[in-house]
């Protein structure tokens, strides 16, 4: 099973990428090697309006983003709660991506999303993920799902180290725990 975590916010060494390195680990550990984490820090997708995503002439960034997402069988999202919301960036990617010249990347995939917080929050933009996801399923008429379990990384700066290893609390590493393991047994299903 090859697994791609997308930590989607655009902060240099931000939460986000705390959380998917984390959950990076948690995955090796669990068996599964072929993990890569994508880092929104380098987002270079143009603006809606203001250009396109040319898949003739990818940037590094956008073909690590794309060959990784497509190689998947299991794409997770980690998003930072913004305004109650998600991010701009992954909104963005989204809606560059959701066209016909990228189809295969919401073809036969699990979508498993998480948002992070500083205090508490994550839910909102992973609810609204879940709406934009299965639109994008939909209106290209591919075949996939986005996994009904989320997870809400609370206080994510004093659960994860600057190494993106646990602080020591055993309620969120079960969390965190009980997340990935809904999200591989889902994909394990859905590619059978």
């Amino acid at each position: 099973m090859n697994i791609a975590i997308i930590a989607t916010s655009p902060r240099k060494n931000s939460n986000s990428l705390r959380f998917s390195k984390y959950l990076q680990k948690l995955t090796q550990i669990s068996g599964y090697e072929d993990v890569t984490v994508v880092d929104f820090h380098y987002f270079d997708i143009p603006s809606v309006g203001r250009g396109t995503i040319n898949k003739d002439a990818l940037t590094v960034f956008q073909a690590e983003l794309i060959n990784a997402w497509a190689a998947a069988d299991l794409v997770f999202f980690v998003t930072p709660e913004y305004n109650f919301t998600v991010n701009g960036d992954l909104l963005n990617a989204l809606h560059q991506l959701g066209s016909k010249d990228f189809a295969h990347l919401f073809h036969n995939k699990v979508f498993a999303l998480a948002g992070v917080s500083s205090g508490r929050g994550g839910k909102n933009p992973c609810l609204d993920l879940t709406t934009v996801i299965n639109k994008i399923i939909n209106f290209s008429n591919q075949y996939s799902v986005v996994s009904p379990r989320i997870f809400e990384s609370h206080e994510t700066h004093k659960n994860l180290d600057d190494n993106a290893d646990s602080a020591g609390n055993k309620i969120y590493e079960d969390g965190v725990k009980a997340f990935l393991d809904y999200s591989l047994e889902v994909t394990k299903r859905w590619v059978r």
